[in-house]
């Protein structure tokens, strides 16, 4: 007996809060759990599959997937063949995926504060201070990236000019930083909440700036930014 060909199927359409309300919009392509902090770490690059799912514990593989599939299909970010010999696919954002990084940012300023003590459950990737530490970056006179080393880790984000195109920060140390910054989390999180500026820090040898450029030297307090 042939076997019944099953019709095809359809898409589930995404849910919506159905209102016509920007906010609404936003919250219908990033109001998921999970998505957000997706965004948070291509923010920092493409990055493959498992190399994502390392990265934020405590999500499942189907959930993982069901959110970049979502992602995908809103424009927020594609997925793509590296060339050989990598032989791999790696997820990155969209300009209008990128388009949330002050989203990002005004989140980690607003919850910051509640970062009062790290939990024993609690899991920590060096690269997650890169938000809070660019709110204490912002307003620099001079352009560059700067390597930050913690206990955690290393990476290093892009200061002042126009970030557009380019990751505001990214995993691991810098190819050619043009200042190197060598601090603790808790001072990282000090710097977000605006408590001290860098230079403060320095001088009161609670971090140490190393480079000899102009970026550096600014750190270092030897020039006032534009604002606090």
């Amino acid at each position: 007996m042939p076997r019944q060909q099953q019709p095809p199927t359809r898409p589930a359409r995404r849910r919506s809060y159905d209102q016509f309300c920007a906010t609404a919009r936003a919250l219908d392509s990033v109001g998921d759990r999970w998505t957000l902090l997706i965004v948070r770490e291509l923010l920092a690059g493409p990055r493959r599959y498992t190399d994502l799912h390392a990265d934020l514990p405590g999500v499942s593989t189907d959930v993982l997937a069901s959110r970049l599939k979502d992602m995908e299909q809103g424009g927020l970010a594609v997925r793509r063949r590296l060339p050989p010999p990598a032989a791999a696919s790696v997820y990155e954002l969209t300009e209008h995926g990128r388009g949330l990084l002050p989203v990002l940012t005004a989140l980690a300023r607003w919850g910051t504060p509640a970062l009062t003590e790290r939990r024993p459950t609690d899991a920590v990737r060096a690269h997650w201070f890169a938000l809070p530490l660019l709110r204490a970056m912002d307003g620099l006179n001079h352009a560059g990236v700067v390597e930050v080393k913690l206990e955690e880790g290393e990476f290093h984000i892009r200061t002042g000019g126009d970030t557009r195109g380019e990751e505001a920060y990214g995993y691991g140390p810098a190819l050619h930083p043009d200042a190197r910054i060598v601090l603790d989390a808790e001072l990282c999180l000090a710097l977000g909440r605006g408590e001290l500026t860098l230079a403060e820090a320095v001088a009161e040898g609670r971090a140490e700036v190393l480079g000899e450029g102009p970026l550096a030297t600014e750190l270092r307090g030897g020039q006032q930014s534009r604002h606090r």
